[in-house]
């Protein structure tokens, strides 16, 4: 069984306090809004995000940027590893929260407890 921790999260910046939210799961897949930007700069908004997991430890979440485009992020057990961008994507972990970043200024906060098995 599978647990999303998109509910009740609550993500703190120094400009804005954003809230990671979900809307649905089906089990394996949650909808919600996860905060992030995708200009060096701005303040962290809700971007409506997507969660797809997969029985091998994978996992996709899609990200609809405030530009219109949608990110994906490629995890392999919790780790993200790959975006659908051609830039550099780094990470690291802040207490229970991953931020990722893909150059040149993109950013994301993502519950821990959302990509653990």
């Amino acid at each position: 069984m599978y647990r999303f921790a998109f509910a009740l999260t609550v993500l703190s910046t120094a400009a804005t306090a954003q809230v990671a939210t979900l809307s649905g799961t089906d089990g394996q897949n949650a909808l919600g809004t996860v905060p992030c930007t995708a200009i060096a700069g701005e303040a962290l908004s809700s971007c409506p995000a997507e969660l797809r997991r997969r029985e091998d430890g994978t996992a996709t979440l899609a990200v609809q940027l405030n530009t219109g485009e949608v990110r994906r992020i490629y995890f392999t057990n919790g780790i993200p590893d790959s975006s659908s961008s051609t830039s550099q994507l780094t990470y690291e972990n802040s207490g229970d929260i991953m931020m990722i970043f893909i150059e040149p200024g993109e950013v994301y906060e993502i519950p821990r407890a959302a990509l653990d098995n």
